[in-house]
C-alpha cells in the first residue's frame, strides 16, 4: 500500500507521541503503585513490633506444657490481645514445631472473616529478615502482607487491605487512559495542522511544475532556499528548467537558422540560375548563328566567336565566385601567414590606378600593421573593393585607402566621394545577387557577389566589415580584422 507523504508524516508523528505517552503512562503508573505500596510496607512495619511482643508475650504466659496442650480459650484470648493492637490488620503465628498456626482474622462489617490460610507466603531464610507480597484472597480482597522470620524459627505473618491503593490505581488508570487519548487527539489535529503548514512549499512547488508545459517552460517554482530541503528541491528543479529552456531555445535557435539557410540556398540557387541563364543562353544563341551559316561569313564568324568568349568569361568568373562562396560556406580553412596590410593595400592601389588611370586612387597609411591570414584572398578583398567604386561611381570619382590601427585590430577603410548609396540598398549591400540599381545591366554592373565575397572572406578571417552610405555622401566600407599574436606581443 502506497502512502502519501503527509499521511507518513502524520503516522511518524503520531507513533512516536503515542510511544512516549505510552512510556510516560506506564512509568507513573509504576511508580505511583510502588510508592502507595511502600506507605503501606512501611504501616505494617510500624505495627510488626507491638504485635510480635504481645504474640510473644502472650505465648510465654502461657507456660511450656499450655503451649503443648493449648485449648480454644487460650488461642482465643491471644487473638484478642492482638487484634486489640492493631483491629484492623490480619496476623498469623506458625510455630516452628509445625503445629497449627494461630490466625487473627480480618474482620470486616457484613463480610466473611479473611484469612490466608493455605496461601504460598514464602518465609524468608534468616531470622530479622521479611519479604512483602500482594495477595489477592477468594472473596477477590487483596492484602498487603509482611512475612517475617522470629528467632524461634516461627514465621508471623501481619497484612492488611488495600482498597485504597486498588482504587487509587484504577482511577490513576482512567486518567492516563484518557489524558493519552486526549493527547492522541491533540496531537492528531496540531500534526494535521502542522504538516500542512510544512507541506506547503512542496505543494506549491507541485502547482508550479503542473503549470509548466511546452508553451509555458519560462514557468519557475517558488521558494528556492539553501537552507530548507524543499528550498534546495525548488533549486534543482529551476536549475534543471533552466538547462530544459536552454536546450529548446537552441533547438529554436538551430531550426531557424537551417530555415534561414535553406531559403539563403532557395534564393541562392534562384539567383544563380537567373545569373546563368543569360550568358547560356547568349552563348546558344551564338552558336545557332554560327551553325546557320556564321562561320561562311567572315565577319559574323568574327561576331560569334567573340560573343562566345564574352559570355563564356561571365559564366567562368560567375562559376568561380560561387565556388568561392560555397567554399567559404562550408568553413573550409583558409591559408594562415603574416600579411602586412600596408604593402598588401600599395599593391592593390597601384593595380587599380593602372587599370582604370579615370578613377584617381589615394593610399593613407597612418600605421603598418601585420594581421593573420590568406594574402590572395585579402588581396582579392581589397580589388573587390576598389573594382565596386569603379563599377558604381562615375569617371573622376576619388577614392582613398586607409590603414590604421584601432585596439587590438587593424582596420582597412575604402573610401569614395561617389553619389552613395540609399539605407535600404545600403543595409542589403553584402546580400547576395543584390544590386542597388535594377536598371543596371549585368554587363555594367556584374553579379553582385563582389561584396558578399567581401564580408564571407573577412569573416573566415575572424573580422569584420561594415558599410556606411547615404545619397550624396559617397561610401565608406571599413574592415576590421585581428592582429597577428606575434606582432601583438612585440608591440
Amino acid at each position: 500500500m502506497r502512502l502519501s507523504l503527509r499521511t507518513r508524516l502524520l503516522l511518524v508523528a503520531l507513533g512516536a507521541a503515542v510511544a512516549g505517552l505510552l512510556v510516560v503512562d506506564v512509568s507513573t503508573y509504576v511508580l505511583v503503585n510502588r510508592a502507595q505500596l511502600d506507605l503501606v510496607d512501611q504501616e505494617l512495619d510500624r505495627a510488626h513490633i507491638p504485635i510480635e511482643r504481645a504474640a510473644n508475650g502472650a505465648l510465654v504466659d502461657l507456660g511450656e506444657e499450655t503451649r503443648a496442650d493449648r485449648d480454644t480459650t487460650e488461642e482465643g484470648s491471644l487473638i484478642d490481645t492482638v487484634r486489640d493492637l492493631a483491629p484492623e490488620f490480619y496476623v498469623e503465628f506458625r510455630p516452628a514445631d509445625g503445629k497449627p498456626p494461630i490466625v487473627a482474622p480480618l474482620r470486616r462489617p457484613g463480610q466473611d472473616d479473611v484469612t490466608l490460610i493455605g496461601a504460598n507466603l514464602p518465609a524468608p531464610r534468616r531470622a530479622g529478615l521479611s519479604t512483602y507480597r500482594t495477595i489477592r484472597t477468594e472473596g477477590d480482597t487483596e492484602l498487603r502482607a509482611r512475612i517475617s522470620l522470629e528467632e524461634d524459627g516461627g514465621v508471623l505473618v501481619i497484612a492488611r487491605p488495600i482498597e485504597s491503593v486498588v482504587h487509587t490505581r484504577s482511577v490513576l488508570f482512567a486518567v492516563l487512559a484518557t489524558a493519552t487519548a486526549g493527547a492522541v487527539l491533540a496531537v492528531l489535529v496540531v500534526g494535521v495542522w502542522l504538516v500542512r503548514i510544512g507541506l506547503r512549499p512542496l505543494i506549491d512547488v507541485e502547482r508550479s511544475a503542473a503549470r509548466i508545459t511546452d508553451d509555458n517552460i519560462a514557468e519557475r517554482v517558488p521558494g528556492e532556499d539553501p537552507t530548507t530541503e524543499v528550498g534546495r528541491l525548488a533549486g534543482a528543479i529551476n536549475s534543471m528548467l533552466d538547462r530544459l529552456q536552454g536546450a529548446f531555445d537552441q533547438r529554436d535557435r538551430d531550426l531557424t537558422t537551417l530555415q534561414e539557410s535553406e531559403a539563403r540556398m532557395r534564393r541562392f540557387v534562384a539567383d544563380a540560375s537567373h545569373e546563368l541563364r543569360t550568358p547560356i543562353a547568349a552563348t546558344a544563341a551564338y552558336a545557332e548563328l554560327f551553325e546557320r551559316g556564321a562561320k561562311d561569313r567572315p565577319q559574323d564568324l568574327e561576331r560569334a566567336m567573340t560573343g562566345i568568349r564574352s559570355e563564356t568569361g561571365r559564366m567562368a568568373v560567375l562559376v568561380n565566385d560561387l565556388l568561392l562562396l560555397a567554399r567559404l560556406d562550408e568553413g573550409r580553412p583558409l591559408d594562415r601567414a603574416p600579411v602586412d596590410l600596408a604593402d598588401l593595400a600599395l599593391e592593390a592601389v597601384d593595380s587599380a590606378r593602372a587599370v582604370d588611370p579615370s578613377h584617381p586612387v589615394k593610399l593613407r597609411i597612418a600605421e603598418v600593421v601585420v594581421v593573420p591570414g590568406d594574402r590572395v584572398r585579402l588581396r582579392q578583398v581589397v580589388d573587390n573593393l576598389l573594382g565596386n567604386v569603379r563599377t558604381h561611381t562615375p569617371p573622376g570619382t576619388a577614392c582613398t585607402v586607409e590603414v590604421d590601427r584601432v585596439g587590438n585590430a587593424a582596420v582597412l577603410r575604402v573610401r569614395d566621394d561617389g553619389p552613395g548609396m540609399e539605407a535600404d540598398d545600403a543595409a542589403l549591400a553584402f546580400d547576395r545577387f543584390h544590386r542597388a540599381d535594377v536598371s543596371r545591366t549585368r554587363a555594367s554592373g556584374g553579379a553582385g557577389l563582389g561584396l558578399s565575397i567581401v564580408a564571407a572572406l573577412i569573416e573566415s578571417h575572424g573580422g569584420s566589415v561594415s558599410l556606411d552610405s547615404a545619397p550624396g555622401a559617397g561610401t565608406t566600407v571599413t574592415v576590421t580584422l585581428p592582429l597577428d599574436d606575434a606582432t601583438e606581443a612585440t608591440e
